[in-house]
C-alpha cells in the first residue's frame, strides 16, 4: 500500500488506538491474534480451543471460549504505535465494549461473513456514532465456503448507509484482498476494483469543494494528497470504510495493519471527547487539548480488582503527559496520589514505560480511590471535570444472594463491591423491605458470570433464589393525610403532629418535597424530620412492599408542643400521615417493562411470537437477518420472562439468544396487585 502525505510519525502524530467491537463468533480475538502475529508482537498466534490467546486469559474466558472482558494490547507497525482493545461480543457484557469505545479515535464493527449483520454489530454503530467516534467495518472468515459478499456489501449499505465503502476487496478465492484506494484498477473476486476506487476517491473529496474541482475537471486525484479529506470524512461519518480479512489464512491482515498505519486518525485528527466542567445546567463544555506539553488531564474507562495485585485503574490519556512520580487527582479529591509505576498492558502481562502521552493508553496499580468514569488531573482547578456519561443499558435482571457460610455477609457484600467496581452494568442493592441483597445484571449469562467469580476467584459461596422483580408503588389521585403521634411515660414524652396532601406526578418524574407550613406551626427545625419519616415509607413501600415513585408530598399544617416535641415525634407523624394518604390515594403496584430484542433461527418466529404474546407481550416488528436468522423486537413484562432462556432453547433447538433493556413501568393487572398485596400482608404478619 502507498503512502499518504500524513504528519511526521513521531509522538502523538505516530499513535491510533481502535477497538474490535461486535457480535460474538465475529472472530474478534482470533483477529487481534492475527494482528499481532502479523506485526511481530507475537510468535505465532495463540488458539481458543487451547487457552493460548493473548487477550482472553482470564480461566473463565479459557473455560467458556469466548470474551468476557475487554483486553488492551500495543504494538508497533509501520510508522505507527497501535493501542488495540479486543472487546466481547456476547449482549450481557456490553459494558465492557461500551467502556472501551471512550478510550479509542476508532470503533471497528467486526462482521461475520457467514452470518453477516447481527444485533451487536448494529447497536456498537449506533453506539460509536452517538459518540462521535470515527468507523470502520471489518468483514471476517471471507475465505468460508458459499458466502455471498456481493450481497453483504449490499445489505451493510442499506443497513448503515451509503457511506459505507469498500476500502479493499477479496481476491484469489478469498485468500488475498486487493486494495482500492491506493489503487485504480486490479482484479477482485466480485465487483470492481476501479468502481471501487472512484466511489472512494468521490466520496473523500466530497467534503473540500478545492478537491471537488480538481476532481471534475482533472477527472482524478492522486489518493495520495487526501490525508486532511480523508481524516475530516472518517471524522464526521461521511465515510465508515470496510475492510475485508480472514483471521484464519491470514487474507487481508498485513493490508488492515496498513490501513490503521496509514489511514486512520491519530489522537489530534479524531472528535475530541466532550468533557464538561461543573454539574448539572452550570456545566461548561471543555475541549482537552491533545498536547503534551499541558496539565494532564485522563479519563478512566476501565477497573479491574485482583484479589493479589488490587485495584487497577486504566485510562486514557486525552492532555498532558503522565510519568512514573507524576502527582495525580482523582476527580474532585483533595489529596493527589503519586504514580509508583506506569503500566501499558499487553493482555495479562503488565509492561512497564516511563510516560505516556495524549492518546496512551495506560495503567496504574493499588490506587483504592480509583472508580471508573474518574477523570485524572495534576491541576486543582481541573477538579468537577467528568466526560459526557455514557447511557448503559438497566440492569434489570435480578437475583437475591445470600452467603452459604454465616457471618459471610459483610465479606460477601465487599466482594460484590468490588465486582460492580469492573462493571458499570452490574448493580447491587440492599432491599430493605425483605432484608435480601440483590444483584441486578443485563442477564442470565452475566449473573453467572458474576457468581463463578465469587467463588472461583474470591471463594466466596452464596446461595440463591430466583429473580425479585423490582416493582414500584405509585399513587394516582391526589390525597389528604394526618397523624397525630403522642406519647407519655413518665417526664417528658413524645409530641408531633403532620397534616400532609399527596399529589401523583409524571412517570419517572422521581419525589418532590414541598413545604407550605405558615404561622409556625412545625417549626422549621422539625421540617426534615417529617421528610425523613415520609422517605422511611418510599423505601419499604405502603400497600405491597416495594418502593413508593413519583409522588409530591406537600406539608401544609401540624402541631407542636414546646416541650414534647422532638425530632422522633415528628419523623413518626411524618411517617404514618404518607402511609395514611397513600392509602386514600388509590394507590397501584408498577411492573418493569422491557425492550427484549431476540434473534432466532427464523424457523421459530411463530413460537417465539405465540409465546410473547402468551406472556402479556407485544411484538413490535421482526427483522430478517442473513443465514436463515430473524430478529423480534417487542415489549413485555420482565415478570413473565423468569427462565425465559430455557424456553428459548426449547423454542429454537438451543440456537435463540436475547438480551433485555428497561422501556418503561406500568400498572400490574388488578388480580396481580391483590397477590402482591395479600403476600406482603402475610409476610407483615409473621
Amino acid at each position: 500500500m502507498s503512502s499518504l502525505s500524513n504528519p511526521v510519525n513521531t509522538g502523538i502524530a505516530a499513535i491510533r488506538s481502535l477497538a474490535l467491537v461486535g457480535q460474538t463468533a465475529s472472530g474478534k480475538t482470533s483477529l487481534t491474534e492475527a494482528l499481532l502475529c502479523k506485526a511481530g508482537a507475537i510468535g505465532a498466534p495463540g488458539s481458543l480451543e487451547r487457552g493460548t490467546t493473548v487477550s482472553d486469559f482470564d480461566p473463565m474466558e479459557r473455560r467458556v471460549q469466548h470474551s468476557l472482558n475487554s483486553t488492551l494490547m500495543h504494538f508497533p507497525h509501520g510508522g505507527a504505535q497501535i493501542h488495540l482493545i479486543d472487546t466481547p461480543g456476547m449482549p450481557d457484557c456490553v459494558g465492557q465494549s461500551m467502556t472501551a469505545l471512550e478510550a479509542v479515535e476508532t470503533a471497528a464493527i467486526v462482521i461475520n461473513a457467514q452470518t453477516g449483520i447481527e444485533m451487536m454489530a448494529s447497536r456498537m454503530m449506533d453506539w460509536a456514532a452517538h459518540r462521535g467516534l470515527c468507523r470502520m467495518i471489518i468483514v471476517n472468515k471471507i475465505d468460508a465456503q458459499g458466502l455471498d459478499l456481493p450481497g453483504l456489501v449490499a445489505k451493510i449499505q442499506a443497513t448503515f448507509g451509503k457511506e459505507c465503502l469498500p476500502l479493499n476487496l477479496p481476491a484469489a478465492q478469498g485468500t488475498q484482498v486487493v486494495d482500492c484506494f491506493f489503487n485504480p484498477s486490479g482484479e477482485a473476486d466480485f465487483s470492481s476494483v476501479e468502481t471501487a476506487h472512484r466511489a472512494l476517491v468521490e466520496q473523500v473529496v466530497e467534503v473540500d469543494p478545492g478537491f471537488v474541482d480538481r476532481y471534475l475537471n482533472d477527472g482524478d486525484v492522486d489518493p495520495r494528497e487526501l490525508h486532511a479529506p480523508l481524516e475530516q470524512a472518517l471524522r464526521e461519518g461521511h465515510l465508515v470504510p470496510i475492510c475485508f480479512v480472514s483471521a484464519r489464512n491470514g487474507a487481508g491482515v498485513a493490508e488492515l495493519l496498513d490501513v490503521i498505519d496509514l489511514l486512520l486518525p491519530n489522537p489530534t485528527e479524531g472528535n475530541p471527547p466532550q468533557f464538561f466542567k461543573g454539574e448539572g445546567a452550570d456545566a461548561k463544555e471543555l475541549h482537552a487539548q491533545p498536547d503534551a506539553s499541558l496539565h494532564v488531564i485522563a479519563h478512566v474507562f476501565k477497573v479491574t480488582v485482583d484479589p493479589y495485585v488490587g485495584k487497577m485503574g486504566i485510562f486514557r490519556i486525552h492532555q498532558g503527559t503522565v510519568t512514573r512520580d507524576s502527582q495525580l487527582y482523582i476527580g474532585d479529591g483533595r489529596k493527589p496520589f503519586k504514580v509508583g509505576h506506569l503500566f501499558m498492558l499487553q493482555g495479562k502481562d503488565h509492561v512497564e514505560v516511563p510516560r505516556g502521552i495524549p492518546g496512551d493508553l495506560c495503567a496504574v496499580a493499588k490506587v483504592d480511590e480509583m472508580h471508573f468514569d474518574a477523570v485524572l488531573h495534576d491541576a486543582a482547578e481541573d477538579d468537577h471535570l467528568h466526560l459526557k456519561p455514557l447511557e448503559f443499558p438497566v440492569p434489570v435482571h435480578g437475583l437475591a444472594i445470600e452467603p452459604k457460610r454465616r457471618g459471610d455477609e459483610q465479606r460477601m457484600w465487599e466482594i460484590l463491591q468490588k465486582l460492580v467496581d469492573e462493571d458499570p452494568c452490574l448493580k447491587v442493592e440492599h432491599a430493605a423491605s425483605t432484608n435480601e441483597t440483590v444483584v441486578y445484571g443485563l442477564g442470565e449469562l452475566h449473573l453467572r458470570t458474576l457468581l463463578e467469580r465469587m467463588s472461583d476467584t474470591y471463594k466466596c459461596e452464596v446461595s440463591t433464589r430466583p429473580p425479585r422483580i423490582a416493582y414500584r408503588e405509585t399513587v394516582t389521585v391526589p390525597a389528604e393525610g394526618h397523624h397525630r403521634h403522642k406519647k407519655q411515660s413518665g417526664g417528658a414524652g413524645q409530641f408531633g403532629e403532620v397534616f400532609l396532601r399527596i399529589e401523583p406526578l409524571a412517570r419517572g418524574a422521581g419525589f418532590e418535597f414541598v413545604d407550605q407550613v405558615k404561622g409556625g406551626t412545625i417549626p422549621g427545625q422539625f421540617l426534615p424530620a417529617v421528610e425523613k419519616g415520609v422517605r422511611q415509607v418510599l423505601d419499604s413501600g405502603v400497600v405491597a412492599g416495594y418502593p413508593v415513585k413519583d409522588v409530591r408530598v406537600i406539608v401544609y399544617d401540624g402541631k407542636h408542643h414546646s416541650v414534647d416535641s422532638k425530632e422522633v415525634a415528628f419523623v413518626t407523624a411524618g411517617r404514618k400521615a404518607f402511609i395514611d394518604a397513600v392509602m386514600k390515594a388509590q394507590p397501584i403496584v408498577l411492573e418493569p417493562v422491557v425492550k427484549v430484542e431476540i434473534t432466532a433461527p427464523e424457523f421459530s418466529m411463530g413460537d417465539i411470537t405465540g409465546d410473547l404474546s402468551a406472556k402479556r407481550g407485544q411484538v413490535n416488528g421482526t427483522r430478517t437477518m442473513q443465514a436463515g436468522s430473524i430478529t423480534v423486537h417487542g415489549l413485555v413484562p420482565l415478570s413473565e420472562l423468569n427462565g425465559y432462556q430455557a424456553r428459548l432453547n426449547g423454542m429454537t433447538g438451543g440456537q435463540g439468544r436475547y438480551t433485555l433493556e428497561l422501556s418503561h413501568y406500568e400498572a400490574v393487572p388488578p388480580s396481580a396487585q391483590t397477590l402482591l398485596t395479600s403476600q406482603y400482608k402475610a409476610r407483615d404478619d409473621d
